[in-house]
């Protein structure tokens, strides 16, 4: 035997060594590799789950040879079904459970069982320039699917706020392996100094309950295959009353106090947040007496019937659930601005109306006026002017001895001015010129007293 002849055994003893070696570390041994999309597969109970396997290799091989192996915790592997080329070997006992189609090295099982979880080793070798291996291992979890949960509330018929406590129950009939989350307006409630959850996570408790733990409440289950959300409910909290004013439909409003017109009705509105919704009550104050006037949201008060100017009322809320009140103070002050806005609304245009007339009246009287005094002397002087004899008035222009006289002073009246013994004197008709005016008799005309100043000038001038 040559030295060659007696190394090909030891070689081959530890090309399947280091195969083993990259099996355990690789899960390839040298050209060969098997790929698996995940180690971790969930499955629903009573369908068909399929294992896909990818493999591959370099060298040329005479025969393929594919084992899959069921292991379970704390037992030893066991054999389902194997492979050599396209010819299938099952185990007796799950021949019609686990199905292969060689040299796909992909495993069906179908119905899977809870009794199917556990381990699945597939291990493929290769015949050809000695043995190759290598092998891939997938974990299988089963599971039921989720039913759609239901919330249960304790008490159902509610709780009052600060006094009351309230336990949420999340309910499902079916499923495995389940994980609760409870969401309050579609966020995650997290456990707070008034938010506590059972060990499993599927109660709720709200230790004490507030108006700020209403809302939309729902319990969302899950598992490995599906997941499942309740319907949403609203816990029943009693709360309130909070927020307690009073409105009106007219009127001015500063502070507490609604001022009104005389003549006027003007209708309050009393509102507060409370549940459930509260009852009214409304208070009238007078002379140090209070008095309840009406029950309700709403009161009415008429201005004419109320006999002083200014009014206190009392607005009061009371919860009969919560055993809770609250209560608004306000003073109506009644004003005679509305009963003058009633008596001049007919009359609104008079003023102005009057002020209207008197300024065009004095507007025409005062344009009569200035062409009464522009245009009546004028018509005078023409009326006397075409009463006078025509030879009287050629000799006023003869006498005057100036061609402008007339013109420059007008149409003059004789009058003669008497003295005092009541005898007439005829007028003067000749007065030297050089003893001026002065010279002039005293009881000369005003005409001629004119009629002298032009010759006056004339003799100054020569």
């Amino acid at each position: 035997m040559g030295e060659d002849a007696f190394m090909e055994p030891f070689s081959s003893m530890v090309g399947v060594f280091h195969c083993k070696i990259y099996l355990l570390l690789f899960g390839t041994c040298l050209g060969l590799t098997v790929t698996v999309p995940s180690h971790t597969v969930h499955g629903i109970r009573g369908q068909a789950l399929y294992l896909p396997v990818n493999y591959g290799f370099h060298t040329l091989a005479s025969d393929i040879q594919i084992i899959w192996l069921f292991e379970r915790p704390h037992t030893m592997p066991k054999y389902l079904l194997g492979s050599v080329n396209k010819s299938v070997v099952p185990d007796l006992e799950y021949q019609h459970k686990f199905t292969m189609m060689p040299p796909n090295a992909s495993l069906l099982i179908n119905p899977l069982q809870f009794t199917d979880e556990g381990s699945y080793i597939v291990k493929v070798n290769i015949q050809g320039n000695g043995t190759l291996s290598a092998s891939q291992k997938i974990q299988v979890t089963v599971d039921d699917p989720v039913t759609k949960p239901m919330v249960q509330t304790q008490p159902s018929s509610g709780a009052v706020e600060y006094v009351g406590n309230m336990t949420l129950t999340c309910l499902v009939e079916g499923g495995t392996r389940l994980v609760y989350q409870w969401l309050k307006n579609r966020r995650p409630v997290h456990t707070s100094s008034t938010y506590s959850f059972s060990p499993q996570n599927n109660t709720l408790r709200i230790t004490p309950v507030t108006k700020g733990d209403i809302g939309n409440y729902s319990c969302l289950v899950k598992n490995a295959v599906s997941e499942m959300e309740s319907d949403i409910i609203i816990p029943t909290i009693y709360y309130g009353p909070y927020g307690l004013r009073v409105n009106s439909d007219k009127g001015l409003k500063v502070g507490e106090v609604f001022t009104i017109d005389l003549g006027e009705a003007i209708l309050f509105d009393c509102s507060a947040d409370s549940y459930p919704p509260n009852t009214y009550s409304w208070i009238r104050r007078t002379d140090n007496t209070t008095y309840v006037i009406k029950h309700g949201p709403r009161l009415e008060v008429a201005s004419e019937k109320v006999a002083q100017k200014t009014a206190d009322y009392v607005c009061c809320a009371y919860n009969n659930v919560t055993g809770r009140r609250d209560e608004t103070h306000f003073t109506v002050i009644i004003t005679s601005v509305g009963l003058e806005k009633l008596a001049q609304k007919g009359k609104s245009l008079s003023p102005l109306a009057s002020i209207t007339g008197i300024s065009l009246f004095l507007i025409i009287s005062m344009s009569l006026l200035f062409l009464w005094k522009k245009y009546q002397p004028y018509k005078v002087i023409k009326q006397k002017l075409e009463g006078r004899p025509e030879t009287e008035y050629r000799k006023a222009q003869t006498f005057s001895g100036h061609e402008d006289a007339l013109y420059d002073f007008g149409i003059y009246e004789f009058v003669a001015f008497p003295d005092a013994s009541g005898v007439p004197r005829m007028p003067s008709s000749s007065v030297p010129a050089s003893d001026g005016v002065s010279g002039q008799d005293l009881h000369s005309t005003i005409y001629e007293v004119i009629q002298h100043i032009p010759s006056q000038q004339q003799d100054h001038a020569e």
